[in-house]
């Protein structure tokens, strides 16, 4: 009788649809007994089976596919456990599954001479994020929506004023604690970000067809939706503590250039919707930036911290 591979079962499963004891065992030369083993230590994994009886029945795997085990090396394996780590400060995730779930999984079953390692190092490494506030519990949807290029109605929240409008996600992205949506807006006619803890509700929207996206992503949107919009020259000269400032945050088609003194300058191109954004921004880098270009970023800088003076006289 053949020797079964955990590995070969469950590429095999995955590989099906749907399958019977008997095309298992008949695949694989071995009992159904051993089969039905083997399905069972699959079911304790984690691995969801739905089992139907009757000449039509059999199994299939509910939800996802189940990947087989992969060797890591040491450093490998401490990577990934840090790399999980990160996501602890993010209460919502796009996917059907908790941060504490990932850290049973990976965690408890690496050798204990690793998880001693990882023990030793934990107190003396962390990569630290702005911590998520609120839970959002739509992320999955505004993703699948994205894959599929679905058009969904939101009921979207902002200053206390409540909208339902249909949108066709884009991408969704997280950034300081946040996470946005980026989506073409068919109340607008146009693209927009979305943040998505203003999103208080989401249905598909059988409706409104959705229109061809699948030439933008959140690499390329830049250039490709804003087309139409007036885009205007930035060039910034940083210090060394303005460099170092802006290292934590960048922004898209904004380039740093660093020089060997540890100065530098930033050029690229913003929008000019995104003038007051920038404003309030580059504020906060006090003498540490200087605007170079362009003329109406300075004059709004320039107004913004009048407004700021005027409240304290």
């Amino acid at each position: 009788m053949a020797v079964i591979s955990f590995n070969d079962i469950i590429m095999m499963v995955n590989r099906k649809k749907r399958f019977t004891v008997g095309e298992l065992a008949q695949e694989f030369e071995v009992s159904k007994r051993t089969i039905l083993r083997d399905l069972q230590e699959l079911s304790e994994m984690g691995v969801t089976l739905y089992s139907e009886v009757g000449p039509h029945g059999g199994y299939q795997v509910l939800n996802e596919r189940i990947l087989p085990p992969i060797a890591f090396s040491e450093d490998e394996a401490i990577s990934i456990f840090f790399a999980i780590q990160a996501l602890r400060y993010y209460i919502s995730l796009p996917f059907d599954i908790e941060y504490e779930s990932i850290k049973k999984k990976f965690y408890l079953n690496l050798s204990g001479d690793i998880r001693d390692r990882i023990d030793r190092i934990k107190d003396y490494v962390d990569f630290l994020s702005v911590h998520q506030q609120e839970q959002i519990p739509f992320l999955r949807q505004l993703l699948d929506a994205t894959i599929q290029q679905q058009v969904i109605i939101i009921n979207y929240e902002i200053n206390e004023k409540t909208s339902n409008r249909s949108i066709q996600p884009i991408g969704i992205y997280a950034n300081e604690g946040k996470w946005y949506c980026l989506s073409y807006c068919f109340l607008t006619k146009n693209y927009r970000v979305f943040r998505c803890d203003r999103i208080k509700y989401v249905e598909l929207d059988g409706n409104t067809d959705p229109i061809d996206l699948s030439n933008i992503n959140l690499k390329n949107r830049f250039s490709i939706i804003n087309d139409n919009k007036e885009i205007l020259e930035l060039y910034v000269e940083l210090t060394n503590k303005g460099v170092e400032k802006y290292q934590s945050v960048k922004w898209p088609n904004i380039e740093l250039n660093k020089r060997e003194d540890g100065s530098g300058f930033l050029k690229g191109n913003i929008l000019k919707n995104d003038m007051n954004f920038f404003s309030d921004y580059f504020i906060t880098y006090g003498k540490n930036a200087i605007i170079k270009k362009t003329f109406e970023l300075i004059k709004c800088i320039k107004e913004n911290l009048n407004i700021i003076l005027d409240q304290y006289e």
